[in-house]
C-alpha cells in the first residue's frame, strides 16, 4: 500500500499526537451497482488523526484517543446497513472520530478491494478539520 500519511500529523511544537489505524479490513455492504447490492464486499480502511497531546498521560487509556474504540465504531458503521458510496462511508468515519473533542484533524481512506478488475483497490481519501 502507498504511504497514506504524506504530511506529518504529529507535532511537538503544536502539542499534537498522531493516532492511526492501518489497513483495517472489514466486510461492508457498499456500492451503487447491481452486483454490489445484497452482499458484503471487502473494504480496507486507513485513519490518521491529529490529536491534542496530553502533557501527562499517567499510562491511562482514558487520557488518550482509543484506536480500538474507533475501530469498533468503524465496524458499527459498516454493520448498520448498506452504504452507496465510499465517500459516504469516509464521511461517517470522520464524523465518528470527531466525537472525541481531542481530535483536530481526521484523514480517512476507504478502499473497495474488488471494485475494479485488475486493480488492487479503488476508493476515496478525505481529510476533515474540526470546526
Amino acid at each position: 500500500m502507498a504511504n497514506v500519511s504524506r504530511l506529518p500529523i504529529a507535532s511537538a511544537s503544536r502539542a499534537i499526537r498522531h493516532v492511526f489505524i492501518r489497513d483495517l479490513l472489514i466486510d461492508a455492504h457498499i456500492g451503487i451497482h447491481g452486483h454490489e447490492q445484497g452482499k458484503a464486499q471487502p473494504v480496507r480502511i486507513n485513519v490518521d488523526l491529529a490529536v491534542e497531546d496530553a502533557a501527562v498521560l499517567g499510562d491511562k487509556l482514558d487520557l488518550v484517543v482509543d484506536y480500538e474504540a474507533i475501530a469498533n465504531k468503524i465496524r458499527a458503521i459498516a454493520a448498520a446497513g448498506h452504504i452507496n458510496l465510499a465517500e459516504t462511508m469516509a464521511e461517517r468515519i470522520a464524523e465518528t472520530c470527531f466525537e472525541d473533542a481531542r481530535v483536530k484533524t481526521a484523514r480517512v481512506r476507504v478502499e473497495k478491494l474488488h471494485a475494479l478488475p485488475g486493480a488492487e483497490s479503488a476508493g476515496v481519501e478525505i481529510e476533515r478539520v474540526r470546526g
